[in-house]
């Protein structure tokens, strides 16, 4: 029996050392494909984070389909699952000046990334007949959040979200690199064709119930009109003015968004004889969004 002993301790040492390795490669094997659990803002953003972050990702998104960003008061439930993110990346939108220090307060673990960083912000019109700008609350210029709108602003944006993925999961580096390359290039293969469709435009203004397209219409060398004044429906020398304008313009749409009031924009329908058309600026889908948006615009202003 004695003479066992040592081939059941070497046994025993290399059961040990098996088990050890197992489990080691089990725990390596689970953190290489264990995804980063991510929020955002809206739902464009959930697109471009996926674009970047492919397989490595998995998001979620604050404000839903049909929920207006300026509004939103986000849920109990999304309150427990940002305790389990490593990222939250912010845009701009109205909801994020009321809770983004509250998120932060609860999750101070959670990484907030601005994904406005390098971006040029225009402040938000009243009207396009004034010079003023919205002011908030403290009496500052109103910077227009809308930057999701623009295919070029959308590639710095893009890049903002890649270097946050690298910065916690760098040995990945390489392939959020490669997936936004391929990303921003089918940013500017868009952006040619739309640029290329709009161009013959001989109407370069366009009327929207809310100001959510400049940055879209600065891109293209169009103008936005809004219905909306200041955030709230027209009065009635505005819907006047607003009137006359569509009809020396000869405009004869309006563009609506699902999460706005269509009430204004369908009286100053009717008093031009035109039509509403619903567009949804936050679709996730933002490619071919994007895409349809431009085309309906391109048939709105009438094209020779």
């Amino acid at each position: 029996m004695k003479k066992l002993k040592p081939v059941c301790i070497f046994f025993t040492v290399f059961l040990i050392f098996c088990l050890s390795n197992g489990n080691g490669y089990a725990k390596s094997k689970k953190s290489d494909t264990e995804k980063i659990k991510v929020f955002v803002s809206i739902l464009p953003q959930a697109y471009f984070v996926e674009r970047v972050g492919g397989s490595r990702v998995d998001v979620s998104v604050m404000v839903g389909p049909g929920q207006s960003p300026a509004t939103y008061e986000p849920m109990p439930r999304q309150m427990v699952e940002l305790g389990k993110a490593k990222l939250f990346f912010r845009i701009g939108v109205p909801f994020e000046d009321v809770w983004m220090d509250r998120i932060s307060r609860a999750h101070p673990k959670l990484k907030v990334i601005d994904t406005r960083r390098g971006v040029q912000l225009f402040p938000m019109k009243t009207h396009h007949h004034h010079e003023d700008t919205q002011h908030d609350e403290r009496g500052r210029s109103r910077k227009d959040p809308h930057i999701w709108l623009s295919l070029k602003l959308v590639k710095i944006q893009a890049k903002n979200i890649c270097d946050a993925l690298i910065s916690v999961d760098g040995v990945c580096g390489e392939y959020y690199r490669e997936n936004l390359k391929a990303f921003q290039d089918d940013l500017d293969k868009l952006d040619v064709e739309i640029a290329q469709n709009l161009k013959g435009a001989g109407v370069r203004k366009f009327m929207v119930f809310h100001p959510a397209w400049g940055y879209f219409a600065r891109d293209y060398d169009l103008e936005q009109i809004p219905v909306e004044i200041g955030g709230k429906d027209p009065g009635a020398k505005e819907l006047v003015n607003l009137i006359e304008d569509a009809k020396n313009d000869g405009i004869k749409i309006i563009f609506v968004q699902k999460q706005f009031s269509e009430k204004s924009a369908e009286a100053l329908a009717d008093a031009i004889g035109g039509k509403i058309i619903q567009i949804d600026p936050l679709a996730k889908d933002y490619l071919n969004n994007m895409k349809m948006i431009a085309e309906t615009f391109r048939m709105a202003i009438q094209l020779p």
